[in-house]
């Protein structure tokens, strides 16, 4: 391992069967000079002695917050502040459920609450549990705020079921930390634009034409941007949606002012990535009053809107520009035309008719295609995991 990489993990470990797992993680973080400091629940140590854990990494296990010793002698903001990366292993429900609702009443969970490093959870239970919409809801909260999720293995179960719920083996662990770890500042002196959303275009007070961008494909680009080192600008249309830390928000309502928002910001920027549904008509006349219902029809004139991505892609000026097509039919040939007419780098096409790739899901069924003429498709995913993908590959075009 290279002596410039991170290498200090905080382990926490929650009370379940797979404890003998982490056991095995610790030795091969040891094995490839990651330091490791281990936070055990009362529940873990029912299963696993810390006097285990702790010959293994040749550090004290933290158990106790309120243990005057160990808070001396470790302390939970230093551990908190030590982490290149907290990783949780095996992630019981329970203490998924105490992350998602901010609950810190042990020492896991109060130095979770504490750190800035990216944290990775690794889930095992019983395929019941692991399947309740409550679980399920709580790990998507935390996709949301930027913790990165290991999926459980499928197999044989110890309570006797069979399904999804194992804890992956120690080595797909270790290779997610790296994984994770070698992302963690990849995106460094990148400046980005990141749009996301639906514009509104206005008939009157009340009323506006728009579409069903629910903005989430944005938002999770510009949560994985921000936690991978970059300087995020997000441009963002209407939303429900909580603004990911550390990150810029401009908000705007239509595609005339998502335009003027982009260009304000264009100068300093290295790359853009067009994920908002910008409407491509406006009304030709707006009412100040409010449109009362009449007995025969109602007919309303559009006007184009600016095409934005096609005017970024005339000024270009030496930086990376990304769009997304949303599409019905022929998919790939529709993205590789609108990648030449709007002169991108990449574009990321989706069919929406395709279950779990349509708008306002938290999935998605994507192919990325870039200016070299590569073409990559990717299966269902989440959207955070998406953002993850775009970004690989948006580095592979600076080589």
């Amino acid at each position: 391992m290279a002596n410039n990489k991170p290498k200090n993990v905080v382990l926490g470990v929650s009370g379940g069967i797979a404890c003998y797992k982490a056991v095995e993680l610790v030795r091969l973080l040891v094995k490839e000079q990651y330091t490791v400091q281990v936070i055990m629940t009362r529940g873990a140590m029912q299963f696993v002695t810390p006097l285990t854990f702790q010959t293994l990494s040749a550090r004290p296990v933290a158990t106790d917050t309120f243990n005057l010793t160990q808070e001396s002698e470790i302390g939970h903001i230093n551990l908190a502040d030590s982490a290149d990366i907290f990783v949780v292993a095996p992630a019981t429900a329970n203490v998924i459920g105490k992350i998602a609702a901010g609950i810190a009443d042990d020492l896991l969970s109060t130095v979770l609450m504490a750190t800035q490093a990216p944290v990775l959870i690794a889930p095992a239970m019983n395929i019941h549990m692991y399947q309740n919409p409550i679980l399920q809801e709580n790990l998507l909260k935390l996709r949301r705020i930027g913790y990165e999720i290991l999926e459980p293995d499928e197999g044989y179960l110890a309570c006797g079921y069979e399904g999804k719920g194992r804890l992956p083996d120690p080595e797909a662990i270790l290779e997610q930390i790296r994984l994770q770890l070698k992302k963690k500042n990849d995106l460094a002196g990148e400046k980005l634009i990141v749009t996301a959303g639906p514009s509104r275009e206005p008939l009157d007070p009340i009323r506006y034409i728009s579409n069903r961008s629910s903005g989430k494909m944005g938002y999770a680009l510009a949560r994985a941007a921000a936690r991978r080192g970059a300087e995020v600008v997000l441009i963002s249309g209407p939303t429900a949606l909580t603004p990911p830390p550390g990150v810029k928000v401009t908000a705007v309502d239509t595609a005339a002012e998502m335009r003027r928002a982009i260009l304000d910001e264009y100068a300093a920027c290295t790359a853009v990535i067009m994920a908002a549904a910008v409407a491509d008509y406006h009304p030709a006349e707006f009412s100040v009053n409010k449109i009362k219902r009449g007995r025969g029809s109602l007919d309303v004139r559009l006007e184009p809107n600016p095409d934005i991505l096609k005017e970024l892609g005339r000024r270009k000026d030496g930086k990376l520009l990304i769009g997304f097509a949303a599409e019905t039919d022929n998919l790939d040939a529709n993205a590789e035309k609108k990648l030449r007419e709007k002169n991108l780098d990449m574009i990321v096409a989706n069919d929406v008719t395709k279950q779990g790739s349509g708008f306002d899901g938290d999935t998605n069924i994507a192919t990325i295609i870039d200016r070299r003429g590569a073409t990559h498709s990717l299966p269902l995913m989440s959207k955070d995991e998406l953002a993850d993908q775009i970004f690989d590959h948006l580095l592979t075009l600076r080589r």
